[in-house]
């Protein structure tokens, strides 16, 4: 069952310094904010302070927001976690405070608001553990890379190799460059949607890779503009649909989620658009720039000898 039909062969690689200059652009603007005004990084990679506290009945998480804003403490993190009564509070490092005098502080003014609170657990991250975990953040990103480099050139050729590594760190790149701009803070929860970005990314590369390479060999004498064109119009009926259905997840999850898979959401829906656009336009451009050829995926038939040397 085909739901999209396309008659002829979009001419994608057409328009391919156009979006070349698109991509060189954003890419640029996101180095750009990421250098001068760096990361929002939540609790988890600077430090601080995680409460879990409890109610008698169905927590309302705007109130407790107003509560801790009247102290001042307006870059926290409310959340259910477990049942509606239960609250996860993250507060970052506040100099003023100690671990135990933030938590008691807070405690009262929550009593002050409803004296049915009852705190559960207390819990300090210490800077050093956030370091930590954003090296090893670092660290999966690159080694997820390497990877993805290794997995192509053994799958396809070296070219591709490096098309698809470049297609993918646009798109890391570009999903930082917004959380940097808007100051969106960027934490374990949007670290694991970058990765899975990788692989989702990565995903739509191989298939495209996968229709040029089966084109190079049906399509003998065919310009390579022609082959990459056409093997990225046939992907077209699947990436609509797999993305569209993709897509309508992650919007939900973005609406309805709330604020523990807001951000989540949010660095999975920008990396889906642009790992769909990286894939058809900055991969296989880049595959044209490289000079990929039929030979290169296709092994050169030997010629039988007009005369095998037989005597008759």
């Amino acid at each position: 069952m085909e739901f999209f039909r396309f008659s002829r062969d979009i001419p994608f690689m057409s328009w391919r310094r156009i979006a070349a200059a698109i991509s060189i652009l954003t890419f640029i603007l996101s180095v750009f904010f990421i250098a001068t005004r760096g990361l929002n990084l939540g609790v988890d990679f600077t430090g601080g302070t995680v409460l879990e506290v409890s109610y008698e009945q169905t927590a309302d998480l705007t109130k407790i927001r107003a509560v801790l804003a009247e102290l001042n403490m307006t870059d926290v993190t409310v959340q259910n976690f477990g049942t509606s009564r239960d609250v996860m509070i993250r507060l970052p490092v506040m100099p003023e405070y100690s671990s135990a005098q933030l938590s008691e502080t807070v405690l009262d003014a929550l009593r002050a608001a409803d004296s049915t609170v009852e705190m559960r657990r207390v819990e300090f991250v210490g800077p050093q553990v956030g370091k930590e975990l954003l090296e090893n953040g670092a660290l999966a990103l690159l080694f997820v890379s390497l990877g993805i480099v290794a997995y192509l050139a053994v799958r396809f050729e070296w070219k591709f190799g490096i098309a698809g590594i470049v297609a993918n760190l646009h798109d890391v790149i570009i999903i930082l460059g917004f959380f940097s701009f808007f100051q969106w803070e960027f934490s374990l929860t949007v670290l694991a949607a970058v990765l899975a970005i990788l692989g989702y990314s990565v995903n739509e590369s191989v298939v495209i890779f996968d229709r040029i390479r089966e084109n190079f060999r049906k399509l003998r004498k065919v310009p390579v503009e022609n082959v990459i064109n056409n093997a990225i119009t046939r992907t077209m009926a699947r990436t609509i649909i797999t993305h569209g259905s993709t897509q309508m997840v992650v919007i939900t999850m973005l609406l309805f989620g709330g604020e523990v898979l807001f951000y989540f959401a949010l660095a999975l829906t920008i990396g889906i658009w642009f790992g769909i656009y990286s894939s058809i336009m900055v991969a296989s451009p880049i595959l044209m720039l490289l000079g990929v050829k039929r030979e290169d995926l296709v092994k050169p038939e030997e010629k039988k000898p007009e005369n095998d040397g037989a005597v008759v």
